[in-house]
């Protein structure tokens, strides 16, 4: 067996400071040490995959100083929000549906991100909004959105929400019968939609067939106004959606012989995003490889990062399917969508600084872990077993040569990285830098945020045009809690 000489520490203090005299060089130090089993440093180092990016972002970036402005006014991590691009979304779903000719309405799904701004651009451009809590209801009307333009949703609703959304007239997505029962014991008129269990389905939401008959033929039209039904779908499959939407037309027909005046359908959300080129994307997923990741770590499951059909165009492949507009405008039934992720592409960023440069070693081959002023739990994608894949950018750009980099979190977790794979950076990261993390507006700000370590809850930073090719910005809301 082959036998290995110990380290003393003369010999590992004059690893580090050679690691240390190298390090502003960006070289490649290998650990004479430790055993590489044939690795490269190159094996060790995740494929690229740079982000699409909005001319906003890039003209964000080619900015001289408005990052470092805005790094320095905030003291911490912070997201910046593009609502214009929120509106262009909107445009772009609401011509899917006049392309198809068939009545469309948009309720953004708030889950997705709390920003008052997106809230307020939805009200611009006469689009809904989707919410699930008293808080949302309230932050909706607030922002300008009209309780006729409300779909309130999510399972077991307090009194108190099924009173507000009455009140507010918006359209109410029953999940259960009892719910259905303590609705009509409020006294009405109430706006309804019965949100079918989907064939099949070990989902905990919803109605089973023989729920949705005895709903129909036992809920009186003068009390409650049944408007239609929805679903939710898992994955991003448009062939499901349609289907199931067309199963539901004759659902549809049924419930209006018992005199209710159905008028609608929703699919729901769960419109896919397209973050990264194919080419990219492709290239990823063929060479991955837990040595790319720190701790050989090897995720669960990835979001499809490169996505051909997103948002608008995935409706449209649904409208087409097996002739669903069609069937839609025979029957006089409009069908109602509520993207959340898909209305917020491209709409945001989240900006990190670095704190802290650390030199470890991999397989031999050496690499940094940069520490950032803030923490996974506002990228949340970390905490389900996966990883955020777009690359960030090291902002200032710079000179340099292609260091394999991981980045973690400012708090006592392990688990806290905000980035497990080591990203082929364009040069070696310094304290003081900044990672721009792309297209992080749907879920990655708001899904997990936390005043961990009494650290503040990064604020969002609302950017808008100006005359001369340029920005204003200010803080939507400076999160105090801890």
């Amino acid at each position: 067996m082959r036998q290995r000489k110990g380290r003393t520490l003369t010999d590992f203090t004059k690893t580090l400071t050679a690691v240390a005299d190298t390090h502003g060089a960006d070289s490649h130090t290998t650990d004479p040490h430790t055993d590489n089993d044939g690795i490269t440093r190159d094996d060790i180092t995740a494929a690229p995959l740079p982000a699409h990016r909005d001319p906003w972002e890039r003209r964000l970036l080619a900015h001289p100083n408005l990052l470092r402005e805005m790094a320095t006014e905030i003291g911490g991590p912070f997201h910046v929000l593009y609502p214009a691009r929120v509106g262009h979304n909107i445009r772009a779903f609401r011509q899917a549906f006049a392309t198809a000719g068939v009545v469309g309405t948009i309720y953004y799904g708030k889950k997705a991100n709390k920003a008052d701004c997106v809230v307020a651009e939805c009200a611009a451009h006469d689009a809904g909004v989707d919410v699930s809590s008293t808080a949302e209801l309230h932050a909706a009307l607030a922002g300008g959105v009209d309780g006729g333009d409300l779909m309130v949703t999510g399972p077991a609703k307090s009194d108190e929400l099924l009173r507000l959304a009455v009140r507010a007239r918006a359209v109410i997505a029953i999940d259960a019968l009892s719910e259905l029962d303590r609705l009509t014991a409020l006294g009405g008129p109430a706006r309804v939609l019965l949100r079918a269990l989907p064939p099949g389905s070990a989902s905990r939401f919803g109605l089973r067939g023989d729920q949705l008959d005895l709903a129909v033929a036992q809920t009186d039209p003068q009390t409650i106004r049944l408007e239609g039904f929805s679903f939710h779908l898992s994955g991003y499959d448009y062939r499901p959606r349609a289907e199931l939407a067309a199963a539901l037309l004759e659902r549809c027909r049924e419930a209006r012989g018992w005199g209710h005046p159905i008028t609608t359908i929703s699919i729901g959300g769960g419109f896919g995003v397209d973050y990264v080129p194919e080419a990219a994307w492709t290239a990823f997923r063929t060479r991955l490889s837990p040595h790319w990741f720190h701790g050989d770590w090897e995720p669960k499951d990835l979001y499809p990062y490169h996505f051909p059909q997103p948002g608008p165009r995935m409706l449209t492949r649904v409208l087409e399917h097996d002739g669903l507009a069609q069937r839609l405008r025979r029957e006089g039934i409009g069908l109602a969508v509520e993207p959340g992720r898909a209305l917020l592409d491209r709409a945001g960023s989240t900006v990190f600084g670095v704190q802290g440069v650390k030199d470890l070693f991999a397989h031999g081959h050496s690499y940094l872990m940069l520490t950032a002023n803030g923490t996974s739990l506002s990228l949340s994608e970390q905490w389900f077993g996966s990883e955020f894949l777009p690359d960030p950018v090291l902002w200032p750009p710079g000179p340099g040569t292609v260091t394999p980099t991981a980045v973690g979190g400012a708090s006592c977790l392990e688990d806290d990285m905000i980035s497990r794979r080591r990203i082929p950076l364009p040069r070696a990261a310094r304290s003081g830098d900044l990672l721009v993390y792309p297209n992080t507006a749907g879920y990655q700000m708001d899904s997990n945020e936390s005043a961990f370590h009494d650290l503040a809850i990064p604020p969002k930073v609302v950017l808008r045009d100006i005359p001369g090719d340029s920005y204003e910005w200010s803080v939507e809301s400076r999160i105090t809690e801890r």
